[in-house]
């Protein structure tokens, strides 16, 4: 250090200084007897009184010395000290950077161990921390959803046979709303909530819109096992596939397009997860004529048993598969109505590979009796589907989708329903979607009602369809 340099030259000057003092003072010493003793032989001086003067002198070199001997030892002490300080400042901060380096160390290591926290309990932290959160009044546990399904598009419909070359009204361009959802939710507390959800939706016949109750329920979350629904909401099947599928404000699954199956009914509702996630499971008692036809306690609408559906999936890593069923008789067993002479049953089944760049899926269904109940000739349908989509940015996607139904087994043998759509998707942000779609409907030997309306001829019929489709929600 430079404080350290200059201590020897320090010392060597105040060293060299004692010694040109003493130097001096001793030559004086020497000097005064020759000086005495020449003053004595010319003033006959006393020899008494040169040897008193010199006795004065050693004596003054003698305590000269000491103060030189107090002075240096003082400023070595000095010297001492200012090193001892110097060792304690570069010590402590030494101390101060290994702290430094220790906690950056730590927090690097919570970093990390914070990232390999599965996201399954991330998200139970979350609810966790949200749940501890008071809310500030009835309006803090309520929040309002909304999702609106639209298209612009240009419809050409032909038949062969009897609609020979005639146009359908729904032929041309427009504007449509195919869906608006307004939902309420409230949650009284961590086990009770309650869910409003309308569904509007334009009625070509009546020329307006009409309003529907898609869901309103009371729910009670036992726990992630059992979760129960009073009311009107999802059931097991087509909502559950809407998912897989992706794409639903393009169109319908399969058995809601074709009139197999619908998406919400009103009665007692039972689903959960098991395993982690890795089973889920979801089964409803419902009235079985489906959410647009709510029992009023009026005779002559109650039905007279109650309809099952049920689903059981597992998810395991990027797989799903998923098995379901419905029995009942759709709500057609009233007091006064029709008399029935079947119960509609159908069979489900799907698989799902989902890994984050694409998607590819299917699903197959067997039904019997679903447009027999109230026929005392027996029917059945059988159908698949296989769609998919890969993701070309995480923006940006392509989509496809293959349906192949026999709606009339035993009844029409040869009627056959072929459809397909294909399109890109851009979405901006996650609640807003644009597709850029063709889709194709092809009916032979027949008509058959979806929800494109109805379609086909006297042998053969087309639905052609592009345009832009969409949906926002919140």
């Amino acid at each position: 250090m430079p404080q350290s340099n200059r201590t020897p030259a320090r010392r060597s000057s105040r060293t060299s200084l004692a010694a040109i003092m003493l130097c001096g003072v001793a030559a004086a010493a020497v000097a005064a007897p020759g000086v005495s003793a020449a003053k004595t032989r010319r003033h006959h001086a006393a020899p008494s009184a040169a040897a008193a003067e010199n006795a004065a002198l050693r004596e003054e070199v003698k305590t000269l010395a000491g103060k030189v001997d107090a002075l240096e030892a003082r400023l070595a002490a000095q010297e001492q000290g200012q090193q001892q300080a110097q060792a304690t400042a570069q010590q402590a901060q030494a101390t101060a950077q290994q702290a430094q380096a220790t906690a950056q160390q730590v927090q690097q290591q919570a970093q990390a161990e914070i990232q390999t926290i599965p996201g399954a309990v991330q998200s139970e932290v979350k609810t966790q921390v949200k749940a501890a959160i008071p809310p500030v009044g009835w309006w803090g546990s309520t929040t309002i959803s909304g999702r609106v399904y639209y298209d612009i598009s240009d419809i050409q419909q032909r038949a062969t046979g009897a609609f020979s070359g005639n146009p359908r009204a729904s032929d041309g361009v427009n504007f449509d709303i195919k869906r608006f959802y307004l939902g309420v939710d409230h949650k009284f507390n961590n086990t009770f909530s309650a869910n409003v959800t309308t569904d509007f939706q334009y009625n070509s016949t009546l020329g307006a819109t009409e309003l529907y109750i898609k869901k309103a329920y009371l729910q009670a979350k036992m726990s992630d096992a059992l979760i129960v629904r009073l009311g009107a909401t999802d059931l097991p099947w087509v909502p559950f596939m809407e998912d897989q599928y992706g794409y639903r404000f393009v169109e319908n699954v399969m058995i809601d397009r074709d009139k197999f199956g619908t998406s919400s009914d009103w009665g007692v509702h039972a689903l959960g997860n098991l395993a982690g996630g890795m089973i889920q499971y979801d089964v409803a008692a419902v009235n079985g004529a489906g959410y647009k036809a709510p029992g009023t306690g009026n005779g002559s609408v109650r039905s007279q048993g109650i309809d099952l559906e049920g689903r059981v999936n597992a998810n395991v890593q990027d797989f799903t598969v998923a098995v379901g069923g419905y029995t009942g008789k759709l709500g057609k067993d009233i007091d006064g109505g029709s008399p029935t002479f079947h119960r509609a049953n159908r069979f489900d089944v799907a698989a799902i590979w989902h890994p984050k760049q694409f998607r590819i899926g299917g699903e197959y269904f067997y039904a019997s009796n679903w447009t027999a109940v109230t026929s005392a000739t027996s029917d059945s349908a059988e159908g698949f589907s296989v769609f998919g989509n890969y993701n070309i940015t995480p923006k940006v996607s392509v989509f496809g989708r293959y349906d192949w139904v026999k709606p009339r087994r035993d009844t029409n043998p040869n009627l056959r329903d072929n459809y397909f759509n294909f399109g890109i998707n851009y979405e901006p942000v996650k609640i807003v979607d644009f597709a850029l779609v063709y889709k194709r409907d092809k009916i032979d030997n027949g008509t058959l009602a979806t929800s494109n309306g109805t379609i086909g001829g006297g042998i053969n019929g087309t639905y052609d369809e592009v345009g832009l489709w969409g949906q926002f929600r919140w």
